[in-house]
């Protein structure tokens, strides 16, 4: 059994990998840390473990085996480097880190102590990622020129996001870094990695961060990506549109349906998919890694590249041009 420690609640998915950790027969949650005492320990008395009020001091344990970090954004980087040194195996939600510079130390950190690493991007893993990636690899689609991808809300608007996902310290950013990571993801693993972004925000309801978000991905062959997120939408569904110079898709315009169009189909029509199954959860694999010895080498890279994509959405925001992803610091 490999035991597990919870560091932090803060996150609104914290208890969801909880729940997760305790449904897997290789994994059981045994001790908390929380940044704040209060909350760790009201969880620690729910669950029935111990509480750490000293980071140092859980890790320092030899009784515990690895970690699922939903810290605050802003102290992932020491938390994970911590946890890699002290020999324990992450789990972490997206993003790992607001900087470029950031996940290389954590997974310089990782790499050094061997330790299995897993970052959720649980859209990855649903039955429709498999789906249009198949298909973009068959070639049905021709050369691709464009993915968009929208991904929103009303966690603002129908106040049911906690207040400390406002706070810009904590979190670098608002709905874009949060929400946003789904289209950045996904468009990164359909479409490739880009030359160079751009970005827009709005802030409708006047909170510190952003709540509306746009980013434009360009490519060297032309292609673009277009990505939408937001904190204001109770009804706007989750879609990707893949478009290409034989045919394009659509998934989610709302219906749970993909339909292709293609000049390689016999149908003269729009036609729909059947879905392939979908994968076993980021925490399964994460499990499975720890299990098998093996590593997240493609979750490693894409959760890499998720953060460059957004610290170059952010600075462009804040400088007001396209940034390439070559001027990132590494």
């Amino acid at each position: 059994m490999i035991r597990v420690a919870m560091l932090s609640y803060w996150h609104v998915h914290a208890w969801d990998y909880t729940n997760q950790v305790q449904a897997n027969p290789n994994l059981e949650v045994a001790a908390i840390w929380d940044e704040l005492p209060a909350r760790g320990q009201e969880v620690a008395d729910k669950l029935g473990v111990p509480f750490f009020a000293d980071l140092d001091e859980l890790l320092a344990r030899t009784d515990i085996d690895a970690v699922v970090v939903d810290a605050p954004t802003n102290i992932h980087r020491d938390v994970m480097v911590k946890a890699a040194r002290a020999g324990k195996h992450i789990f972490t939600e997206k993003v790992v880190a607001a900087t470029l510079k950031e996940v290389n130390e954590i997974k310089a950190a990782v790499r050094e102590a061997g330790v299995k690493f897993t970052v959720s991007m649980f859209r990855l893993n649903e039955r429709y990622t498999p789906t249009i990636k198949g298909l973009i690899d068959s070639g049905i689609f021709g050369q691709l020129t464009q993915v968009r991808v929208r991904c929103a809300h009303n966690g603002t608007t129908g106040d049911w996001l906690p207040e400390h996902f406002y706070n810009l310290e904590q979190c670098r950013g608002g709905a874009l870094i949060d929400l946003g990571c789904h289209p950045v993801y996904l468009t990164r693993y359909l479409l490739g990695l880009p030359q160079s972004v751009s970005a827009s925000f709005g802030y409708v309801t006047g909170k510190e961060v952003e709540d509306n978000a746009t980013v434009t991905l360009r490519y060297e062959n032309g292609a673009i990506g277009i990505l939408e997120t937001g904190y204001l939408t109770p009804h706007s569904p989750f879609c990707i549109e893949i478009h290409g110079t034989e045919g394009s898709l659509l998934y989610g315009f709302p219906d749970d349906v993909i339909r292709v169009r293609s000049n390689k189909l016999e149908q003269k029509e729009w036609v729909p998919i059947e879905f392939l199954p979908e994968l076993p959860t980021a925490i399964e694999q994460w499990a499975g890694h720890m299990v098998n010895d093996t590593q997240a080498n493609e979750n490693n890279e894409l959760a890499t590249d998720l953060t460059r994509v957004m610290e170059a959405a952010y600075i462009s925001v804040a400088e007001k041009r396209i940034v390439a992803l070559s001027e990132l610091q590494e």
